[in-house]
């Protein structure tokens, strides 16, 4: 068990996250699978988000991210998916 410290806080938060592409589609193979895993990299290191394990599918990505107390499930899933989701629209 890996706890993790604030100033004034010990915390160990952990959240499991699966998300899917639309309709199932199966594009995340290959480049794209690369970059997407690049891109979450990326994001997390910026907001200070520990990634334990991740795995990209064909159709879904399964991600186990420790964070601090300070950020909401959904801030985490907000940040992650936007970023990821722009770049990919840009680039491909």
């Amino acid at each position: 068990m890996e706890y993790r410290y604030g100033s004034h806080t010990v915390f160990q938060i952990e959240y499991h996250f699966v998300w899917v592409t639309k309709y199932r589609y199966k594009v995340l193979t290959g480049e794209i699978a690369e970059r997407i895993r690049d891109l979450v990299r990326e994001t997390c290191e910026a907001f200070e988000i520990r990634i334990v394990k991740g795995v990209v599918s064909k159709d879904h990505v399964h991600i186990l991210v420790s964070c601090p107390p300070t950020m909401a499930p959904s801030e985490i899933m907000r940040r992650i998916k936007g970023r990821t989701s722009s770049k990919l629209f840009e680039e491909y």
